[in-house]
């Protein structure tokens, strides 16, 4: 397989589409991703109108089993994976718990990435230099819940006390970065890179639900292309980027104890399996 394959989690609608048509105008085969059907096919058929090469792909992120199908399914079809950028997220106003018993934005955000980018390894090391992007927030530094702003609680992590929606979303983006940057150092000597993003202040369904109409057109969210894409990323591994520049997260996600204690806590809830990763 010449062409390069990405896969963008959450890519029916918002940023994730934008960034699925972006990568289908460079030439990549692109792996669409959706929990609706309908939206799915709708998102297909419009980058097909582009020119676009396009596979299609049906699992809701609330239930394990359906991310632990749709790698499979990938995998089937692909042999390698250039690009996997983890976009999809939920931001949920209450609290509800998904179909494996887990806080939904802690589900949703955290588990099914950390899970899926560990089912997707072999197809990403197949490829000549493969990236995984993991789209965080600045809101990573959002405290809630009796919990400081950057910093992981570990006895609340599902939020069983004091749920907050705005800290519920925090600690789920900025766990998305500590695992970020202790795979990046699991995977360093490997052909596999990571990086997380704070995609920008953009005004999609999400943004308007929690803050209003503040940020910029989702025709201009090009964050999550650039980290996917550019050449001067080449082999860079284990940072965060703020519109498109390094910039540094909360000092909790390059603390070496943490990472590893909320790494054991996930390879726990979600039973993954990570395994020759240099």
């Amino acid at each position: 397989m010449s062409e390069k394959v990405a896969l963008v989690t959450g890519s029916t609608d918002g940023i994730g589409l934008h960034t699925l048509r972006n990568l289908a105008r460079m030439g990549y085969v692109t792996l669409l991703h959706g929990r609706n059907p309908e939206k799915v096919k709708a998102a297909s058929e419009m980058i097909k109108s582009e020119g676009g090469a396009v596979q299609e792909y049906i699992a809701d992120f609330a239930e394990l089993a359906q991310v632990r199908r749709l790698a499979e399914e990938v995998s089937e079809r692909n042999s390698k994976i250039d690009v996997l950028i983890n976009n999809a997220g939920v931001f949920e106003m209450e609290r509800r718990t998904s179909a494996d018993g887990y806080e939904m934005t802690f589900a949703v955000n955290v588990l099914a990435p950390f899970l899926l980018t560990s089912l997707l390894m072999k197809p990403l090391k197949a490829a000549p230099a493969a990236r995984v992007v993991n789209v965080a927030s600045i809101s990573h530094m959002q405290g809630g819940a009796g919990r400081r702003g950057g910093e992981i609680d570990f006895d609340n992590l599902q939020h069983e006390s004091g749920y907050d929606v705005y800290g519920a979303y925090g600690l789920s983006k900025l766990s998305l970065i500590a695992f970020t940057n202790e795979l990046a150092d699991r995977l360093r000597g490997s052909t596999v890179t990571v990086n997380a993003c704070d995609p920008g202040t953009v005004n999609t369904k999400m943004l308007l639900a929690g803050w209003g109409r503040v940020g910029i057109d989702v025709s201009s969210a090009n964050n999550e292309t650039f980290l996917a894409t550019d050449p001067s990323l080449q082999g860079v591994s284990g940072k965060y980027f703020v519109s498109r520049r390094e910039t540094k997260a909360a000092l909790s996600t390059y603390d070496e104890q943490v990472r590893r204690k909320l790494w054991e806590e996930l390879e726990t809830l979600t039973q993954a399996t990570y395994s020759d990763l240099s």
